[in-house]
């Protein structure tokens, strides 16, 4: 009695220290997403004085009208959008068709090819031969070499494949029985049973493609292929250059470079979290769920 009461307060004190430790991660996270959001529709004299430190001050939209207004704003939303989308379908394509291969047992050399993929994880050309290779291959200025030349992530792969190997092969055996080809298997079987983890990989690929920059920004030199978070480097940079500007900012004024900035930002952040709820109850979903019965 003495011990199961000893466990029980044991897992009261673990859950209670796991839910503090979450909270302060969770709030360390959300923090940042908040600010930004308060700052963008704040008075920019508040923003400036470090008046704002989580609920927005002297609210306004100003600071979202001036981006939209913005020369090239749109066109970098518009290339973020499709790149985001045409790369994550690309990138799926080569994940799935990937990590199918790679989950079948009677793969020759399937360790060998495995061993050949996860070796990708810790071993990296670097900058300057990628970029020559991009160069070599006529890539620069192109959508082709963003999309894929990044299309396939090895952790990614290695999630699905994980995935794959865990549907039963009773499965597969009776649909080969009835005569159907790897194609239709694949199709029908093991990827309606893997939501989870084609929901979760396609985020990943999402929110990293709609975040990157660096190999945008070296890659795409003109400007009308820009996504957005070049755009947004580039307003960064100009109102570092531009520093004495802040110094012009009065109890009256309506928008800040830095709050300006601060709309962009909130802009683009916006499309992942309208997409993120949608998509979290896939989750915590099994891959065999209901698969097998009996």
């Amino acid at each position: 009695m003495k011990n199961r009461i000893k466990m029980e307060m044991d897992e009261k004190v673990f859950n209670i220290a796991n839910y503090a430790l979450l909270a302060v991660f969770a709030a360390i996270f959300i923090y940042p997403i908040i600010y930004v959001f308060s700052a963008a529709v704040s008075k920019p004299y508040l923003v400036e004085s470090g008046a704002v430190t989580l609920f927005p001050k002297g609210f306004t939209m100003e600071s979202f009208k001036s981006a939209m207004a913005l020369t090239g704003m749109w066109r970098a939303y518009g290339n973020s959008i499709f790149i985001t989308v045409v790369g994550t379908a690309v990138s799926m394509i080569f994940t799935i068709t990937g990590a199918y291969v790679l989950s079948k047992p009677e793969l020759k050399y399937r360790k060998t090819i495995t061993l050949l993929v996860i070796m990708t994880m810790w071993f990296d050309p670097g900058i300057i031969p990628k970029y020559l290779n991009f160069r070599d291959l006529r890539l620069i200025n192109s959508y082709t070499g963003v999309i894929l030349g990044f299309a396939v992530n090895t952790f990614n792969v290695i999630i699905l494949k994980s995935f794959f190997e865990a549907v039963p092969k009773s499965l597969e055996e009776s649909a080969r029985i009835d005569g159907a080809s790897q194609f239709q298997i694949m199709t029908k079987i093991y990827l309606p049973l893997s939501t989870s983890a084609l929901t979760t990989v396609s985020l990943f690929y999402a929110v990293s493609i709609w975040n990157g920059y660096f190999w945008t920004m070296v890659l795409l030199i003109d400007d009308s292929k820009a996504p957005l978070q070049v755009f947004l480097k580039k307003l960064i940079i100009e109102k570092d250059m531009a520093g004495e500007a802040s110094q012009l900012i009065t109890m009256s004024s309506t928008t800040s470079p830095q709050t300006i900035i601060y709309a962009v930002i909130a802009m683009s952040l916006i499309p992942i979290l309208i997409v993120y709820p949608f998509i979290q109850k896939f989750f915590k979903k099994g891959v065999t769920l209901g698969a097998v019965k009996g």
